[in-house]
């Protein structure tokens, strides 16, 4: 069983690379790199583009989990919602990452910023910011504002970027969205929506004279495990887990 599986309802990990230049959108150049992931990835079967130009290939979204990857004008992702096994998700991640200099053209040089983020999501029925305030608690200076007679809390969604290094190239960012509105908690009617907890670890500019994306992402990853574990599951993620047990 994976280590993360049980810390929320739906968990995923994903992977980021966005790009200096625009990405070469030829015809063959784009179903040559997604034939490549499929070699790899036989089930990821569905292959379409949004609206907006973006290209995707996916497996089937019925199965409880789902590889999925996309390219954009100037951004490639790679994400596995709810995988077997963590290291099953950074094998995709480090295989598109071994694609990319040679069936995308992008260079080491050509990196703006590369992410491994990991995301959890609560499904929660009720207030949603009330709930975070409540698990996670809200600073000193705002409990006199928060606790108000007669106040309701419309938006509490905290976050916090640090950086990881003196050059503030290598950074780590927690941040938490909620889905309540105004007007479902003027109505008291509050449907069943996700929860999320987006934690990231990002390395911005070009990477370093022989550095690889794999080997960048292997740091990254290890940055955020380390992270996760001393921190965030802990003080974030158990407390919402249980804050929602508890209703």
């Amino acid at each position: 069983m994976n280590a993360y599986e049980s810390l929320a309802d739906d968990y995923y990990i994903n992977m980021n690379l966005n790009t200096e230049m625009e990405l070469p959108r030829s015809r063959e150049t784009i179903l040559g790199f997604f034939e490549r992931v499929q070699k790899q990835y036989p089930t990821m079967r569905n292959f379409h583009t949004r609206e907006t130009g973006d290209f995707v290939l996916e497996e089937d979204k019925d199965q409880g989990q789902q590889r999925w990857v996309t390219l954009e004008a100037r951004r490639i992702c790679s994400g596995y919602i709810n995988p077997p096994q963590a290291d099953g998700a950074c094998d995709q991640h480090r295989l598109v990452l071994q694609l990319v200099p040679y069936m995308l053209s992008v260079s080491p040089l050509d990196c703006e910023a590369l992410d491994y983020m990991l995301g959890f999501d609560f499904s929660y029925r009720g207030n949603h910011d009330a709930l975070v305030a409540e698990a996670l608690g809200t600073s000193h200076a705002m409990d006199g504002l928060a606790s108000t007679p007669g106040a309701h809390i419309l938006n509490y969604e905290p976050s916090i970027t640090i950086a990881l290094e003196e050059s503030c190239r290598l950074q780590a960012r927690l941040m938490i969205e909620t889905r309540t509105s105004a007007y479902q908690v003027r109505k008291g009617d509050f449907p069943e929506d996700q929860i999320s907890v987006y934690f990231t670890v990002r390395q911005y500019g070009s990477l370093e004279p022989n550095q690889t994306y794999e080997a960048t992402f292997d740091r990254l990853r290890m940055h955020a495990e380390n992270l996760l574990e001393t921190y965030v599951i802990d003080n974030v993620l158990r407390p919402l887990q249980q804050a929602i047990s508890t209703k």
